[in-house]
């Protein structure tokens, strides 16, 4: 199997990963896929759905196996529709994968070409983001302090050693708290220099 040439984008709850990676997807030859959105997606009376509930509820993640098993079954589906079509175009993901197993688990699947890390020091800032978007998207796991709290530890606990998994040569650092427009000149700009 060819390995999908890839774009990570990552950082914290809140900083933007979202807002860049749909922002992308609308872009010719690029495909975004969230795992939040493969997710939210799930049917909550399902077997999956309440497995998923069970932790997002409580600010935890999803154990990495039933992760990495849910996003291929989502991007074989994308791949059958012709939605994602892996010869043109570039996978965008954000969400995913979010740790050192996962990464491990999607090595068969993945080749990383660019890594944008949306970096936020000022978590007070990143809170405000995320109970704004629990209001406007009615995103309950976003509504309430303290699950916000512990996904942001979770986040410099689990998540964000992953940045050492991959050459250091992949990755680019960019400030968060800038406008969305800013942020994607930059990804734009790296991306088409560095192809």
């Amino acid at each position: 199997m060819t390995r999908f040439k890839t774009i990570l984008i990552f950082g914290a709850p809140g900083s933007g990963k979202g807002t860049q990676g749909r922002t992308l997807g609308t872009i010719p030859q690029f495909y975004h896929c969230a795992c939040g959105d493969v997710f939210r997606g799930l049917d909550a009376q399902s077997k999956l759905g309440r497995e998923f509930l069970k932790y997002s509820s409580k600010g935890k993640l999803v154990p990495d196996e039933i992760t990495v098993k849910l996003w291929v079954k989502w991007i074989e589906a994308m791949i059958e529709s012709k939605q994602f079509r892996p010869s043109r175009d570039f996978l965008i993901l954000d969400g995913i994968p979010r740790n050192v197993t996962q990464a491990e688990l999607m090595e068969e699947y993945i080749d990383v070409k660019h890594i944008f890390h949306l970096s936020c020091p000022d978590r007070d800032k990143l809170i405000t983001r995320l109970k704004n978007r629990a209001l406007k998207d009615n995103r309950l796991d976003d509504a309430n302090e303290e699950i916000i709290r512990s996904r942001l530890a979770t986040y410099e606990a689990e998540s964000k050693p992953m940045l050492h998994y991959y050459n250091k040569s992949l990755r680019k650092d960019i400030d968060a708290s800038l406008s969305p427009v800013e942020v994607l000149y930059q990804i734009l700009g790296d991306v088409l220099h560095n192809k």
